[in-house]
């Protein structure tokens, strides 16, 4: 397929810019995934409903992540001109890759001074768009959570005192459940859930289990060949337990659904099932790119929110729920004034195409 085969039109008023009241406040879309393909039935609905669209006996798979404090603004020690440096991945205690905005581009060696002089880095090296950098600090964590600023998508837009000092943010922009560091954006679809939700759902005999999949900036990079088959899909480190593999196993044997909260889950759970066709334990980095005609080996439905038009997330939806049927889906939305991405509604895909 192309790139352009998933472009729609989007006006920019329906992309939301501060979240519901509400975690669970939002809309739903339901998909019904025994219409045809370009003809499906959609049910406007609440992520209130969530619970009862769920049985007894389902695994409900969320992400865990936690979002850090990732963006720095600083100067170039030896000029004084100004520097914007996006965490990609904390490599170790010092240590990072990072994209780097600058007039002119640091070489190895240059001393990069944030916050003032709270916290300075060497550039150790480039590799391909991402500058290797070592801070002194021997905390890195730590350090960004005093002087970072959360790094809200580019399409969210906050004045620069707005993006320092917004506590709703803070606290919005991270699942109720976060404990492991190392996103640098949030995985959106879980934004939803409240504890009210989680008891909820827990109520109705679904079991709760939780994968690790430390979202990177490469997820708001467009695509930029037309030939879906050249992309070379960005690189997430993802962790499943073994007792997440077994619960996908529990979930299989008793006859009940996989449910993937997110196009993160969905990736880290079909990764760790991608050499032996059942889900394994798995630790480590993944570039699975997943487009229609991908063979899913785990997941049976998702909750999703509205992905960015020609993005690998509106892809690997299409690849789930049916490409005519996703991309009608998105078209209903857009006439019925949705709120899209991050801070948006959600779509309920209950069985895979």
């Amino acid at each position: 397929m192309q790139r352009s085969d998933f472009r729609y039109d989007l006006p920019a008023e329906l992309i939301a810019q501060v979240p519901p009241v509400e975690r669970s406040g939002g809309r739903m879309l339901c998909v019904d995934p025994s219409s045809l393909d370009g003809d499906a039935g959609f049910r406007d609905a609440r992520v209130v409903d969530l619970p009862g669209e769920l049985r007894a006996g389902d695994l409900l798979v969320l992400n865990d992540t936690r979002v850090i404090r990732a963006r720095l603004q600083g100067v170039k020690a030896e000029s004084g001109g100004k520097i914007e440096a996006m965490i990609e991945r904390v490599l170790d205690a010092q240590r990072a890759l990072a994209q780097v905005r600058a007039s002119k581009t640091p070489k190895p060696g240059a001393q990069l001074v944030f916050a003032a002089g709270a916290l300075t880095a060497t550039v150790i090296a480039k590799h391909d768009d991402l500058y290797e950098l070592a801070f002194d600090t021997e905390d890195l964590l730590a350090a960004l959570d005093r002087v970072g600023e959360l790094p809200l998508p580019p399409y969210i837009h906050r004045s620069d005192e707005q993006r320092r000092s917004s506590a709703a943010d803070d606290a919005r922009y991270q699942t109720v459940w976060a404990r492991e560091p190392g996103a640098v954006a949030a995985p959106t679809a879980s934004l939803h859930f409240d504890e009210a939700m989680l008891d909820a759902i827990r109520a109705r005999g679904v079991a709760i289990a939780f994968a690790t999949l430390h979202v990177g900036a490469g997820t708001f990079q467009p695509v930029r060949v037309d030939d879906l088959a050249t992309h070379v899909m960005h690189a997430e480190r993802a962790t499943v337990t073994p007792a997440l593999a077994q619960a996908v196993q529990d979930a299989k044997a008793r006859g009940g659904r996989v449910v993937a909260v997110g196009t993160t889950v969905v990736r880290a759970l079909e990764s760790a099932a991608a050499e032996t066709g059942t889900v394994q334990a798995f630790q480590g980095e993944t570039r699975l790119f997943i487009t229609p005609g991908y063979a899913f080996r785990v997941v049976d439905a998702l909750l999703t929110n509205f992905h960015l038009p020609e993005s690998t997330l509106l892809m690997l939806v299409c690849a789930f729920g049916g490409y005519a049927r996703v991309m009608a889906a998105y078209r209903h939305a857009v006439a019925q004034r949705y709120r899209f991405f991050s801070y948006g509604d959600a779509m309920w895909l209950p069985v895979r195409a």
